[in-house]
């Protein structure tokens, strides 16, 4: 498409964000559906959070995503957010709503859509989740809804216990647990931690523990340490590109009130990551 002066305009907040593949997936999807559309990624610290909100409200933006380390410092930059992104503590994803920016998140949304879409299923399930971060809380608000129990470890256990509790408002559940010893038990375990980001991380789990009837899901969106040791043991191990894409599916259609196309999508991403289908 060409970018001419009716062009409205979304894109990427965050430090660093080089490395995003949201553009290639949202311009993509804009250029297939002949929208007037585009999307950058602009690097913004967290210094200039508060000037970069008001420059893209003033440039009447029409809307744009929030990544690290702004998805909790934006909300009291925003004039308004969604239930669930006030009960997360987080925005990933705001729209213009008539010069009113308003945020949502679509993390926990676009998980459970990837599970769906993965066959994996959860209602009646008994999942850990190892990590209490914003990740955690997000997927952790809808899987308190399906699952028979959820279990939240975190090395602070602080933070694992204040999400318990918070959980806690939307089903009771949810418990705290102090070893990963637990995790022997559970059908589904989640890592919601960035171990794995880096190839020298440790992992966020002791493979001892796992066995083959299990399936592992780490958000990280390539398959991990984690994920290739798991299915060298027989696992069913699954990574986050998935829920990558859901959310930005979702982000998508607040925007543009549009279902995008979500295998054009797809492709893109696996194509941006130098995998094939």
């Amino acid at each position: 498409m060409m970018i001419n002066a009716k062009t409205r305009v979304t894109g990427l907040i965050g430090y660093p964000v080089e490395h995003s593949l949201s553009p290639l997936m949202h311009n993509t999807a804009f250029d297939r559906l002949g929208l007037n559309y585009c999307y950058v990624a602009m690097p913004v610290r967290e210094e200039a959070l508060k000037d970069a909100i008001k420059g893209l409200k003033a440039l009447n933006f029409a809307g744009f995503n929030v990544t690290v380390p702004h998805k909790e410092n934006v909300i009291p930059l925003l004039d308004d957010i969604d239930e669930e992104a006030r009960f997360i503590g987080a925005v990933n994803t705001v729209k213009n709503e008539d010069g009113r920016l308003r945020g949502y998140n679509t993390d926990g949304r676009g998980f459970m859509e990837s599970l769906r879409e993965a066959g994996i299923e959860v209602k009646g399930k008994d999942i850990f989740i190892v990590g209490a971060g914003g990740a955690a809380r997000a997927i952790g608000y809808y899987l308190v809804r399906e699952a028979s129990r959820v279990c939240i470890f975190d090395i602070d256990s602080g933070k694992a216990i204040s999400l318990v509790n918070a959980l806690k408002g939307v089903r009771d559940n949810v418990v705290f647990v102090d070893s990963l010893s637990r995790i022997r038990s559970s059908d589904l375990i989640i890592n919601a931690t960035p171990l794995g980001l880096k190839e020298e991380d440790p992992l966020p789990v002791d493979l001892r523990l796992l066995s083959k009837d299990q399936v592992i899901y780490d958000l990280i969106y390539w398959d991990t340490t984690l994920v290739r040791e798991a299915r060298a043991i027989g696992c069913r191990a699954v990574n986050g590109l998935g829920m990558l894409l859901w959310q930005g599916v979702l982000a998508f259609r607040i925007w543009t009130g549009i279902t995008p196309p979500v295998e054009i999508m797809r492709e893109v991403l696996m194509q941006g990551m130098g995998r094939k289908d």
